[in-house]
């Protein structure tokens, strides 16, 4: 009788009681996070050399970047329904499988910015956006009855460090080979995490004759029915108030992160007289600073009052952003090293206290919730990137952008801590 790979990863989560097979999940849910990650910033490193080789204009590049980053938002509140209805694996799975496939089309296949719209717009955009907090709010859920801020926060801190930490070496590719270097190496790295998903992850604990990390069998919910519609679900959520408080408080962050820095911090710098390697070197201590900030945030968000945390996070992004205008200098100083640090602890440290909110509010689908509330994230991201173009071009000047972004931290403070005042 013949053994196949899932049965002797089935043994193997088994045998090691000693180590809790939720544990095991983040290990392999991190990894697929890191995979789909390191597709989200590739775009920016490969832009030039396709200009050059390609002769395609940055507007055809910049329109399946486009398509990528709505993809990211959209996808992820049907990749949950998906996830509930199909299973966790078989989704991930199919999620990676697009990835690694767009990777060495667009690598191989993109005679023209049409394929390139295809392959690296819509296939990598739904691919990534299976892949997002949204697939980590899910294994979380499933895995943890305790400590759910922390694995939330680890499996957040796994998808930034595939978004920043490794684009260094991705940059070392692209300088020892050309584009489609880095590309086949995002590839590379999303076979081993499909692998590592077929292999060991489960879709719960009864799957391995355990419960979630720190429950009993006294303290498990019964099994949801996969077959429930999720669109009557998610018309339940939106009729809460509290949905749009959250919903709203997302976009305002989405606005003031994504939207504010990745877009128009570089441009700003260079007003001031900085260099471009200068500044996105400053990015990349905000990419670093990220990391430590979700887990610490997902460690909090397990012994403090969520709402408290959210308020103190906007507040001191909103701090930060509004002394940003007189910290800017022509080059490295240490008020802007403190600065990248700072907002980099607080730029995505609002996700666990977020992801606990709703799994406060929303019970079993906080996880599909989350993902329509990630929506408005992306939304708000990219009007603030529309705006702060707008305000440049107008005023001749960023310095305005930096105290709107300032004020709407302020308004998302003020609305973190008074969710669970709304029915």
């Amino acid at each position: 009788m013949s053994i196949s790979a899932v049965d002797i990863g089935q043994h193997a989560l088994r045998r090691t009681p000693r180590i809790h097979p939720a544990w095991t999940m983040v290990a392999v849910a991190a990894l697929a996070l890191i995979a789909a990650g390191s597709f989200t910033t590739i775009a920016g490193l490969i832009t030039e050399p396709l200009v050059e080789t390609k002769g395609w204009s940055r507007t055809g590049i910049g329109a399946a970047v486009a398509v990528n980053m709505v993809l990211y938002g959209v996808v992820g509140p049907f990749a949950a329904a998906m996830m509930d209805r199909y299973g966790l694996r078989r989704v991930t799975s199919y999620a990676l499988l697009a990835l690694i496939a767009s990777s060495g089309l667009t690598a191989m296949f993109t005679p023209s910015v049409f394929w390139f719209v295809l392959w690296f717009g819509l296939a990598v955009g739904v691919g990534t956006g299976s892949i997002t907090t949204v697939f980590a709010a899910t294994v979380a859920n499933r895995w943890f009855y305790r400590r759910i801020g922390l694995a939330t926060g680890l499996l957040t801190a796994a998808g930034v460090f595939g978004q920043f930490a490794m684009l260094p070496l991705l940059s070392v590719l692209l300088e020892r080979a050309d584009w489609r270097a880095p590309v086949l190496a995002c590839g590379a790295l999303a076979t081993a995490a499909l692998l590592g998903v077929l292999l060991l992850l489960r879709e719960s604990p009864a799957a391995v004759g355990a419960v979630r990390y720190g429950a009993d069998h006294g303290t498990e919910p019964a099994d949801t029915d996969g077959r429930v519609n999720p669109f009557a679900r998610t018309a339940t959520a939106v009729r809460d108030a509290r949905f749009w408080v959250l919903a709203s408080m997302f976009a305002l962050c989405g606005a003031t992160t994504n939207g504010l820095m990745w877009s128009h911090f570089t441009p700003a710098a260079h007003d001031h007289g900085m260099a471009a390697t200068t500044a996105s070197g400053l990015l990349a201590v905000i990419g670093v600073a990220n990391i430590l900030g979700t887990v610490s945030a997902g460690w909090l968000s397990d012994r403090i009052e969520p709402r408290l945390l959210l308020a103190v996070f906007f507040l001191g992004r909103g701090v930060s952003l509004a002394l940003l205008p007189v910290l800017f200098t022509s080059g490295w100083s240490p008020d802007l090293v403190a600065f990248a640090v700072v907002f980099g602890i607080l730029d995505v440290a609002t996700v666990p206290p977020t992801l606990t909110l709703c799994r406060r509010y929303f019970g079993v689908d906080s996880a599909l919730t989350f993902g329509w509330i990630s929506v408005f994230h992306q939304l708000g991201a990219g009007a603030m990137a529309l705006t702060g173009g707008l305000i440049r071009d107008i005023n001749g000047s960023y310095t305005p952008l930096w105290i709107t972004a300032a004020l709407a931290c302020l308004i998302a403070a003020a609305l973190g801590t008074i969710g669970s005042r709304i029915r």
